[in-house]
């Protein structure tokens, strides 16, 4: 039985209830599924990085559930930019679970790739003086206001505090996007390294949000072997952690991309409103809910929620590549035994 076929009954009139599942029956589903693919695979156990937020804690409650917590390998990878409290939220679930943990900081790989000097150079491009001890992130406009262009803007605060907000052009906001996905790519390359070595596979964390609006890294977060969330959506991945143990710091801590080194909501770097209410308007909009009933469930005009629709839309087009697999020239047979 998977999410959709998990929610509750209809009701008569669109509300949170469509979103609401029964976590022991959804937990346990997907904790079969975490089986039979592992041994699918014909690998031992399971890799997963840790970030101490709430898909990759679920994640792992789940793969330990599955598997006992002696065949998951957590892996906590940190860089310059990470929160300290994403570490010890992570080491606090490990424990818990009682996974064997390893912490593999990957701030000299990335400096060695140039990931950092790489970034300072495009913010240069918009903010000339930004240097030693400044801080960045990346924010969109919001949906709710208007029309929004999708247009990035940089934000930088200097070492005294003082902010700075710009438009990026776009070959500043690609290069830096560029050279911040080599963390995720350098922790997928972590966690295939400790897979190959104890011949484990490796989990996936992405929810249903993350995957259908294409907020993840091609070959880095977006590579895995199996991804036994992708089905859920964020809300019910909250609803999950509660019944597989999740502690309550991470369940209460807010949705971040801990990326850039100045603190940022995933809802204003990508994403066009809170994950409760962007739950309701993808899913709404995948069953051609009225406008009307979106609006009132979600407490945003019909203006807005035709918006917010435009905006899932695009970004399914504009993703669409991250989700491609390799281009053949010609087909190829595959043979198997």
């Amino acid at each position: 039985m998977g999410a959709e076929g998990s929610l509750l009954a209809p009701q008569r009139m669109f509300s949170t209830a469509q979103l609401a599942i029964d976590a022991d029956a959804v937990s346990r589903e997907i904790e079969q599924a975490i089986r039979t693919q592992v041994s699918q695979l014909r690998r031992r156990g399971i890799v997963v990085g840790l970030s101490g937020g709430i898909d990759s804690s679920v994640v792992t409650c789940l793969c330990a559930r599955a598997l006992g917590a002696d065949r998951v390998q957590v892996l906590l990878m940190p860089e310059r930019a990470s929160s300290p409290e994403s570490t010890a939220l992570g080491r606090e679930l490990a424990t818990a679970l009682g996974t064997p943990v390893i912490v593999e900081d990957i701030a000299g790989t990335l400096d060695a790739a140039g990931c950092y000097s790489r970034q300072v150079e495009a913010i240069r491009g918009v903010f000339p003086e930004y240097g030693d001890g400044w801080r960045h992130k990346i924010t969109l406009p919001s949906i709710l206001d208007g029309e929004r262009l999708n247009v990035s803007e940089l934000t930088v605060e200097s070492p005294t505090g003082e902010r700075k907000t710009a438009r990026m052009p776009a070959p500043a906001y690609l290069q830096l996007v560029a050279a911040t996905n080599f963390k995720q790519r350098v922790r997928k390359m972590m966690e295939y390294y400790h897979a190959d070595r104890l011949n484990y596979a490796v989990a996936g964390t992405p929810n249903r949000l993350e995957y259908d609006q294409g907020f993840f890294v091609k070959l880095g977060d977006g590579s895995a072997d199996i991804k036994p969330i992708a089905h859920l959506y964020k809300s019910q991945v909250y609803a999950l952690a509660a019944h597989v143990g999740v502690p309550e710091g991470i369940r209460r801590r807010p949705p971040t991309t801990d990326t850039f080194s100045l603190p940022q909501t995933q809802e204003e770097f990508y994403f066009a409103l809170p994950y409760d209410k962007m739950d309701l308007c993808v899913y709404a909009h995948n069953h051609q809910v009225p406008i009307d009933e979106v609006a009132a469930a979600t407490g945003l005009t019909t203006e807005q929620v035709q918006r917010v629709y435009r905006d899932i839309e695009q970004k399914r087009r504009t993703t669409e590549y991250l989700h491609a697999r390799p281009r053949l020239v010609q087909p190829v047979t595959e043979v198997h035994d």
